[in-house]
């Protein structure tokens, strides 16, 4: 497995697990998968639209990538809940969802472009990640479950999603989960049972709880025998200083490459989908769940 980073200056909306996913399906022995996260920065003084042409040309620049990664409310901030109102948008056909179509098509590449403020046709808002196809086409949405703030911000703002989603990626299943959701294992387990063997994570975590994120992402993928694609944000939002450190973890818990610091970066690793299955051959833990 290879990794390094770089400095850069569906389903419908709260759908089911797919159906037809196998979870016993394997890719081909020692596949490479090569991931790139964009661990962007999110700046308050640049608007949005600069936000959404500048992160496009990094996707575009992910040309060659089996799948290309971006973080959790990139275009407004995970921590400005006074401009989730404004910057509200929809999951299709939105101007987020319609400048990373066209950059996961420009660039032939499956992109998982993060979550936007979504305001749903009942005028609720969700906080909902867009997984594109290579040919632009929308595959999936996954409203975050678990709502963070606790009687204020997101949680008060924004409804909950109710449903795990998975995406049959041709390499291997994707279990969708956005940054607060690391907390709760359940929602992993689901995802397992679905067929996920790829965990992705997009996030805007706060940097005085980085180490949090590190051991929860490890904790996912051990407890579930999975890579886990962990991908935070750079800067400060509203105030709130990010923790960076974006990694992709494999089904052992072991690192394969991490972000060092909380600078905007491109973290890529090569990465073997098929090692999930080995893993959990070798070690069977998954057979001996009871609850």
């Amino acid at each position: 497995m290879r990794a390094s980073s770089s400095n850069s200056p569906t389903n419908s909306p709260d759908s089911a697990p797919n159906p037809g996913a196998d979870p016993a399906a394997d890719p081909p022995a020692d596949a490479s998968f090569h991931v790139a996260l964009v661990q962007l920065r999110v700046d308050p003084d640049e608007p949005v639209s600069a936000r959404r042409e500048r992160t496009a040309a990094l996707v575009r620049a992910q040309r060659g990538a089996d799948l290309v990664v971006l973080p959790e409310l990139w275009p407004v901030g995970a921590f400005a809940f006074d401009r989730f109102e404004a910057e509200a948008e929809p999951a299709r056909h939105g101007p987020t969802a319609e400048a990373m179509s066209a950059a996961a098509r420009d660039a032939g590449v499956w992109l998982h472009a993060g979550s936007v403020v979504e305001r749903a046709p009942g005028g609720e808002l969700f906080n909902t990640s867009l997984v594109f196809s290579p040919d632009g086409e929308l595959a999936a949405t996954y409203r975050k479950i678990h709502r963070f703030g606790f009687d204020r911000g997101e949680a008060t703002l924004m409804d909950a999603g109710t449903q795990p989603v998975t995406v049959p990626h041709p390499s291997a299943v994707l279990g969708l989960a956005t940054c607060y959701d690391l907390r709760f294992p359940e929602l992993f387990r689901a995802l397992v049972d679905a067929g996920a063997r790829l965990l992705v994570v997009p996030a805007g975590w706060p940097a005085r709880r980085a180490a949090h994120w590190s051991l929860l992402a490890r904790a996912r993928a051990v407890e579930n025998q999975c890579y886990v694609l962990a991908c935070g944000t750079a800067g400060t939002h509203a105030g709130v200083l990010q923790a960076g450190h974006s990694a992709v973890i494999d089904p052992w818990g072991e690192v394969v490459a991490e972000a060092s610091d909380t600078e905007e970066r491109v973290l890529t690793a090569v990465i073997d989908p098929a090692e999930v299955g080995r893993v959990r051959e070798k070690f069977p833990a998954l057979k001996d769940r009871v609850l």
